[in-house]
């Protein structure tokens, strides 16, 4: 579940934007699926902020992940400043997949 505080209305288009950022290990499930966004924050400044976890600390693909996390948000019309938050409270698991996700990859 992600937990929105959307001051600018664009949590919608940012959830779609984020929809289209994978883990390259876990293809073809994306970010949102997998359940690694937590949380998705807009101000009315136009700032948007995301909170998200990876899978694992040690993700070898952990930098390439956020970085395309940041552009992807920043280039949503409306968002003048994109931020990106790494926690790893509360620690993924496999639960925080979305059912679809599961089938995707061979979790059901």
């Amino acid at each position: 579940m992600i937990i929105v505080i959307d001051k600018l209305n664009l949590a919608g288009e940012i959830k779609k934007a984020l929809e289209t950022v994978y883990d390259p290990e876990l293809k073809p499930a994306n970010i949102v699926d997998l359940g690694l966004v937590y949380e998705i924050i807009t101000k009315e400044s136009g700032t948007a902020k995301v909170v998200m976890t990876l899978t694992a600390p040690g993700c070898p693909v952990a930098g390439q992940i956020m970085d395309e996390v940041q552009q992807k948000v920043a280039a949503v019309p409306g968002v003048k400043e994109a931020l990106v938050e790494l926690t790893f409270d509360p620690p993924w698991t496999r639960d925080m997949m979305s059912e679809e996700a599961q089938l995707e990859l061979g979790f059901l």
